[in-house]
């Protein structure tokens, strides 16, 4: 009975919680989540390696001071000495873990695996090393906990593209997690990944869907030795309310294409302009994970069968990327970018021709007159031609991502939510999401990338707003100059046609 069940801070209470993949935009989240809202818990673990001249106690002292942790530090700074960082490479044997640290973290007793990496394009080696052999160091290091109670996987809902109605469950292997980690670990088999990775993978649309995938079977096979949540998000977008409305850290996703709608330097992409976008705000989707744990230890303490949670939102509001951009559009007219390069806009085409062509001249045509004039008349660099190529580069990779639709089953993910007793509704609770006022997200959306991406201020300053109606006004009479001249070569080749 929900009365005699402990809440979720205090099934939190005392526990050790080791976490990969902290560095990450969804890991951020569910750390400070942790510290607000289950202040007792013990210690938290956090999986760092050095980089870039960085140790990693200076690496999380960057990631604290983020405005992420405002909150935290304004109402209960001691909080944060709870992180603990560990020096380790989840693709690493042992995770590249010193013998202190691992009998430091003896009394682990949840782990959320989340470190990944989420780029389409990295070489297949890169990608089984990050994702899969990672997972399996993870596993192989959670065996060894006398105390372990959970271990949560954050795979992806994409994991499984073939399937376009994709269950709560597991699917058959698309290929042997054991042998692809010995090529990867193998140099001189680099090459012939890469080569053969469409046959291997049987037809991927990219390493990262392909190497999660292996993931989730190696998951599978750890099953009876103790509990194991897969949970998959869809795409994570920013928070709708915690630690406020807006925050995010990375262009990924159909937020990166929307601030580059703004900025003007995105103006067309191959895709289904009706195909509904399913994504899901960060803050869902890590209330979710919490939650995920905790139902699991207290529902079914006992290792047996894996509990697969599809977190997504498209049963709860549909929302398509025509509607994206028109959503967009209307909030870049009220609190327009200070670094608008071009008048905002941009769309998707079902046409693979037409975008090719509205590719060369809205993009690559528009890039090579500003990296001339900055040339020119300026001493910045030019950079508008790598940063088109990069978009191009993006665009293609996520194409078959904006042309395919799915339906994500999210029974279980929505069981997760009814599990929470009336005493945590207010911290955990997160189906009412589907009730939220979309404009007001939107606008806390590109207002957060406006802040926490672009460094600017909260608000467009009088001299942004001018240049913002200015560009409005040049491109105007750019797409006028080129639509009358089009007509004129138009009708001089007719009439040459007819006159010859």
């Amino acid at each position: 009975m929900e009365e005699f069940r402990e809440t979720i801070p205090q099934f939190y209470t005392g526990k050790d919680i080791f976490i990969t993949g902290g560095t990450g935009f969804m890991g951020k989240v569910l750390i400070e989540k942790m510290l607000r809202s289950c202040p007792k818990v013990n210690a938290i673990y956090m999986l760092l390696r050095p980089k870039k001249d960085k140790t990693i106690e200076e690496r999380l002292q960057a990631i604290t001071d983020l405005p992420l942790f405002r909150i935290v530090k304004q109402t209960n700074p001691d909080q944060l000495k709870k992180i603990i960082p560990v020096n380790g490479d989840a693709c690493l044997y042992r995770m590249g873990l010193s013998d202190e640290d691992l009998n430091k973290m003896k009394n682990v007793s949840i782990i959320f695996h989340s470190a990944a990496s989420v780029r389409f394009d990295d070489p297949l080696k890169d990608a089984i090393l990050l994702n899969t052999k990672g997972t399996l160091e993870v596993m192989k290091f959670a065996e060894t906990l006398t105390n372990l109670k959970v271990l949560v996987h954050v795979s992806t809902a994409y994991c499984n593209p073939d399937y376009h109605v994709v269950e709560e469950q597991l699917y058959p292997p698309i290929a042997d997690w054991r042998t692809a980690i010995k090529l990867a670990e193998n140099d001189k088999y680099s090459d012939l990944l890469n080569v053969f990775f469409n046959k291997f993978s049987s037809y991927q649309p990219n390493t990262y869907t392909f190497t999660k995938s292996l993931a989730e079977q190696i998951v599978n096979e750890y099953k009876t030795k103790f509990p194991v949540v897969i949970f998959r998000p869809s795409i994570v977008v920013s928070s709708i309310d915690e630690p406020f409305a807006g925050w995010i850290d990375n262009f990924n996703g159909p937020i990166g294409m929307l601030v580059a709608s703004g900025l003007g330097v995105f103006r067309t992409m191959h895709g289904d302009p009706e195909i509904a976008s399913d994504y899901v705000p960060v803050d869902i989707a890590i209330k979710g994970l919490i939650i995920a744990a905790y139902k699991k230890v207290v529902e079914n303490p006992v290792p047996k069968d894996i509990d697969v949670c599809n977190c997504a939102t498209l049963n709860f509001r549909k929302v398509s990327y025509d509607d994206l951009v028109k959503y967009a559009k209307r909030v870049i007219v009220l609190n327009p970018f200070e670094k608008t390069i071009w008048a905002p806009g941009g769309g998707l085409t079902r046409c693979r021709y037409k975008n090719y062509l509205k590719f060369i001249f809205t993009h690559m045509l528009l890039a090579g007159i500003i990296d001339l004039a900055l040339k020119v008349f300026t001493s910045h660099k030019p950079f508008m031609m790598k940063l088109q190529r990069r978009i191009y580069g993006a665009n293609l990779a996520l194409s078959f991502f904006v042309r395919t639709h799915w339906t994500f089953k999210t029974e279980h993910f929505q069981k997760v939510n009814d599990f929470v007793s009336f005493r945590d509704k207010e911290d955990f609770e997160f189906i009412s999401y589907k009730n939220f006022d979309i404009d007001k997200y939107f606008k806390a959306c590109l207002d957060g990338a406006k802040q926490y991406l672009l460094k600017e201020s909260e608000s467009c300053s009088r001299a942004g707003r001018i240049k913002y109606w200015v560009l409005i006004g040049l491109n105007y009479v750019v797409e006028t100059i080129f639509k009358v001249g089009a007509l004129f070569l138009f009708v001089r080749f007719v009439w040459n046609f007819y006159n010859n």
